[in-house]
């Protein structure tokens, strides 16, 4: 089984064209925690930010501008308390995750850092708590669907532990997502679903 994202890590795949040069000028102070119902309204205007960086891939260019996940989305995860932010000290958010839990799998509906604050670490600190809230609450699963080439989707997800599900193993939810995602236009054979498997917590039983 795999283990969870360690927040510490980092790892070129991580980084967008954009960031490498940010990176060097070190990390900006975030702190992860669980979003409110105040900081939905300010998660689509980061995830458009964050989105820019498809226009440097000419087939993906269209995304930049594209839709993104409505407040209201957000906040049915805040609910199920599986949406969680990066927020700078001066309390501005620079990242977010947001999840919705089926069963025994917690589902990462998306995750985006602004452009300003990618290359530091930020995407893998949520990464883990959104595991390791998973791993808490006895899941066994997180999955995601995402881009198998583009560096900063499959193969950052990859680097953390991740795994692409094949065609001839994917359940009834992950194959109607793909299926919903081609329905808007992406291309089915630049997307796979990927999965971690979580190792179960250690129950305490008392003397």
């Amino acid at each position: 089984m795999a283990r969870l994202p360690l927040p510490e890590q980092t790892n070129g795949a991580g980084f967008t064209p954009r960031t490498q040069a940010r990176h060097a000028a070190g990390p900006r102070p975030c702190t992860v925690r669980l979003a409110t119902l105040a900081d939905c309204a300010h998660l689509p205007a980061l995830e458009q930010d964050a989105a820019r960086a498809f226009a440097s891939i000419p087939e993906l260019a269209w995304l930049a501008g594209g839709p993104v996940t409505s407040p209201a989305a957000h906040q049915r995860c805040v609910a199920t308390q599986t949406c969680w932010v990066g927020v700078e000290t001066t309390g501005q958010v620079r990242g977010f995750l947001s999840a919705t839990p089926y069963g025994h799998t917690l589902h990462i509906e998306e995750m985006s850092v602004a452009q300003a604050a990618q290359g530091h670490g930020l995407g893998r600190r949520l990464l883990h708590s959104a595991c390791q809230a998973a791993q808490e609450r006895g899941m066994r699963h997180v999955t995601l669907t995402t881009f198998r080439a583009v560096p900063w989707n499959a193969p950052f997800y990859a680097s953390v532990g991740f795994c692409v599900v094949p065609p001839n193993a994917l359940d009834a939810r992950l194959g109607h997502i793909l299926e919903q995602e081609v329905a808007h236009g992406f291309d089915a054979t630049a997307r796979c679903a990927m999965r971690l498997d979580l190792q179960p917590t250690v129950q305490c039983v008392p003397e």
